[in-house]
C-alpha cells in the first residue's frame, strides 16, 4: 500500500522484489535478444581472462566494468526496441532513429572496451 505521496514501501520485501523484476529482464533478454546472449558469451571469457592479466583492483575494475556497461547499454537497447515494436512494424522516423541511437550506444561502450583493454594490456602484451 501506497504512503500519502504515492510511494510503495521500502525494506527488504520492496528489495526481493525489484530483484526478481531484474531477473525477469535478465531471463527475457536471454530467451529473446541474440546479441545480448553473444555478449554474455564474450563476457564469459573475456571476465577470467581480466582476472588473469589485469594487476590489480582498479585494473580489473576497468577491465570487467566495461564489459558490464556494454551488457548494460544492450538491455537498455532492447528495451528501447520492445517498446517501438509494440506500437507497430511500421516505419517512422523518429522510431529508427531512436533505434539507431541505441545501437550506436552499445557500439560506443564497445569501443570503449576496446580502449580500456587496448590501454591496460596493449603496451604488456606488445
Amino acid at each position: 500500500m501506497a504512503d500519502e505521496f504515492g510511494h510503495l514501501p521500502r525494506g527488504p520485501g520492496r528489495i526481493f522484489k525489484a530483484t526478481q523484476w531484474s531477473m525477469q529482464g535478465l531471463k527475457a533478454a536471454w530467451l529473446h535478444e541474440s546479441s545480448f546472449r553473444l555478449e554474455v558469451y564474450l563476457a564469459a571469457v573475456l571476465v577470467p581472462v581480466a582476472v588473469w592479466l589485469g594487476q590489480g583492483g582498479i585494473e580489473h575494475a576497468l577491465l570487467i566494468g566495461s564489459m558490464l556497461l556494454v551488457l548494460a547499454a544492450e538491455l537498455l537497447n532492447s528495451a528501447v526496441e520492445a517498446v517501438i515494436e509494440r506500437y507497430g512494424p511500421e516505419h517512422h522516423e523518429l522510431a529508427g532513429r531512436a533505434k539507431d541511437m541505441g545501437s550506436a550506444a552499445v557500439f560506443v561502450l564497445m569501443m570503449n572496451v576496446l580502449l580500456c583493454w587496448g590501454v591496460i594490456l596493449g603496451p604488456r602484451l606488445f
